[in-house]
């Protein structure tokens, strides 16, 4: 797999290409749709449409879980998303804390920031703001937000520690987050883990489950729950493009699981030194 950030490159092109196209354009060229592919990007979304908040011109169709409706969002509460693309799942948070709420999407996408600012101009909300940045170094100043929310986006960040190191810094003491991801048990075929398109459709940056959430325990987050699982099934489709016949038979006979977690974790309330809340 390439490094650090060649991994950046190839997911900031791939999701800039998403950006200008519209949910319809990309569901057409994903197997999502039915039809036969090598874009795996959406085959993995769940269905905003019932929500309050959403707006169609922020769902390009991407995604693996629904965070904020697990992510406890209170009025006038600040909320971060983390990979905010067109700005999903930030109009849904917003209904959720009101406008008495703070809203802010970081992506490190340029055409994704330039679509979220044009669709909440829109919207006219003045309460939700885009900020172009990396996850791995939020451009966000320490214990800042109540609540993170993040779906299917820190798979695609090359330092996974150091990214839930950041979550944690910019959270209040008290703060909690809802996160959708994609993990991982058992061992992906060698031709997925080193193609760069599966990399960038969320499933070869995808670590094992136990060590997501052990990253996350290490950095300090407490009460850490699963708060939905879902199986992800790659169509044949997809795999052929990287599997032979035979190595095809291998995978579906393996205990390989690929899941889409939602996770919730919570920042101690008080401190308990110095540094603690840092």
């Amino acid at each position: 797999m390439e490094k650090s950030e060649e991994l950046k490159q190839i997911v900031k092109e791939k999701y800039s290409q998403i950006a200008l196209q519209s949910k319809e354009q990309n569901e057409t060229s994903c197997c999502g749709s039915g039809c036969c592919t090598t874009d795996v990007t959406n085959i993995m979304s769940d269905d905003y449409t019932k929500l309050q908040g959403y707006n169609p011109d922020a769902d390009l169709g991407l995604g693996c879980g629904l965070p904020t409706e697990f992510a406890k969002i209170k009025k006038g509460d600040t909320v971060l998303d983390l990979g905010s693309g067109a700005g999903n799942d930030c109009f849904i948070a917003r209904a959720m804390t009101g406008e008495a709420g703070k809203v802010i999407g970081v992506d490190m996408t340029e055409a994704m920031i330039e679509k979220a600012r044009n669709n909440a101009e829109k919207l006219g909300f003045n309460n939700v703001e885009f900020r172009l940045g990396e996850i791995e170094n939020l451009p966000i100043g320490g214990s800042r937000v109540d609540v993170v929310v993040s779906n299917c986006v820190l798979n695609l960040v090359p330092d996974k520690r150091q990214a839930f190191k950041e979550i944690f810094r910019v959270m209040k003491a008290g703060g909690h987050f809802s996160i959708s991801d994609v993990v991982i048990e058992g061992e992906l075929p060698k031709n997925i883990k080193e193609a760069s398109e599966m990399y960038a459709g969320c499933v070869a940056g995808a670590l094992q489950k136990e060590e997501y959430l052990s990253i996350i325990k290490d950095v300090r987050f407490e009460n850490i729950t699963i708060q939905k699982e879902k199986v992800i099934t790659i169509p044949d489709d997809i795999l052929q493009a990287y599997l032979s016949e035979e190595e095809l038979k291998t995978y579906k006979n393996s205990n390989l699981g690929i899941y889409s977690i939602t996770v919730y974790a919570e920042k101690a309330k008080e401190c308990c030194g110095t540094d603690c809340c840092k």
